[in-house]
């Protein structure tokens, strides 16, 4: 069997494990640090020219540098970046989990708890890229990964078209960068990128977790585009309490569009109300302990479920036809009692007579 070729002296690839527009991702092994390792390949379309190629490039390192200065769970880190065959390779975290658009296609459309809370995720690794001017500008199911496991993580990924906000324009004349189905209004009236353009495509995506697709999503790219800038989006009759976050996102004025605070306190409240539900349907869950007792064992306990009524002061209940002061320990000691007075009064009378 071949060797598999290695990079930059230090990456071994492996296999390959995702294929894009504009690259191959890679699973590698960083044989300098003995760690698992993905390695994007970036690979340009045919007919472009040496000046466009070299635009790229310059884009692909800037993607490394962008990501490189973001630090949250919910953003893949960057290791490196090489360059090899003339063109560059960059080195990342190695997330082993499929994408939310793998996860529609296979398992169907996700709960709104779910959908909630890996959108919860993305909105926190929006918020802080944002924060440190970068927007991501193609933010879509595919470029959202979701580990199995119980515990949840969302990480966003391939900033390849990331864009820092004093970074120099690279996106070619007349070029729109993104997913059709998945860019804002503004974008596709070729206005510049801005944080809400990031929000409206996380609404297009919570819409599509939830309904399987995008709600502008058309059989041509051209007609997606029409309908992002002239049609409302169909109702979501899946979203549940999503429903007016999602809406909220869609609005087609980014000045009307709802902010990033305000959708993290829509779905915090989405997810705190679902889990003390799940807290109280879980206390249902366990039948309490009931005393029981055989039948040829009478039991002193009353039977659940009865209301024993107490005695007036006045009253007395019969227990063996005897008053209630002579039941129980009461009624020995004063038996005793009589029969000592009894035994008294003999001896008494007999001295006397």
């Amino acid at each position: 069997m071949p060797e598999k070729p290695l990079l930059a002296q230090r990456y071994r690839l492996l296999t390959e494990v995702g294929r894009g527009g504009m690259g191959t991702v890679w699973h590698a092994r960083d044989e300098a640090l003995g760690r698992d390792v993905a390695v994007k390949e970036v690979i340009l379309p045919h007919g472009f020219s040496d000046e466009e190629r070299e635009i790229q490039h310059k884009r692909t390192f800037r993607e490394a540098r962008t990501a490189a200065r973001l630090s949250h769970p919910g953003v893949v880190t960057v290791y490196d970046v090489v360059e090899e065959d003339g063109r560059p390779w960059i080195v990342m975290e190695l997330i082993r989990a499929r994408s939310l658009e793998q996860m529609i296609k296979q398992d169907g459309p996700l709960t709104p708890r779910r959908a909630a809370e890996i959108g919860r995720q993305m909105l926190s690794a929006l918020m802080t890229a944002h924060e440190a001017g970068i927007l991501h500008r193609d933010v879509k199911p595919s470029n959202v990964l979701v580990s199995d496991a119980r515990s949840i993580r969302a990480v966003l990924t391939d900033f390849g078209i990331a864009r820092a906000q004093s970074d120099a324009t690279l996106t070619q004349t007349g070029m729109l960068i993104g997913s059709p189905a998945y860019i804002a209004p503004e974008r596709a009236r070729g206005r510049a990128a801005v944080s809400a353009s990031d929000l409206w495509s996380l609404g297009a995506t919570l819409y599509a977790a939830v309904e399987g697709k995008s709600p502008f999503e058309r059989t041509e790219a051209m007609a997606s585009l029409v309908a992002v800038l002239t049609e409302e989006p169909a109702p979501a009759p899946h979203a549940g309490p999503l429903a007016p976050v999602i809406a909220g996102l869609l609005r087609k004025d980014p000045d009307t569009r709802m902010t990033a605070t305000e959708v993290g306190v829509m779905l915090d409240r989405i997810l705190m109300q679902d889990s003390k539900a799940t807290q109280v349907l879980g206390a249902f869950d366990v039948e309490p302990e009931v005393s029981r007792t055989e039948p040829d064992e009478p039991s002193d306990m009353p039977v659940t479920g009865q209301v024993m009524t107490p005695p007036e002061p006045d009253e007395t209940v019969t227990d063996d036809a005897r008053p209630v002061w002579l039941s129980g320990r009461n009624g020995n000691l004063a038996i005793a009692v009589v029969v000592v007075v009894i035994v008294i009064g003999l001896i008494t009378l007999t001295l006397v007579l």
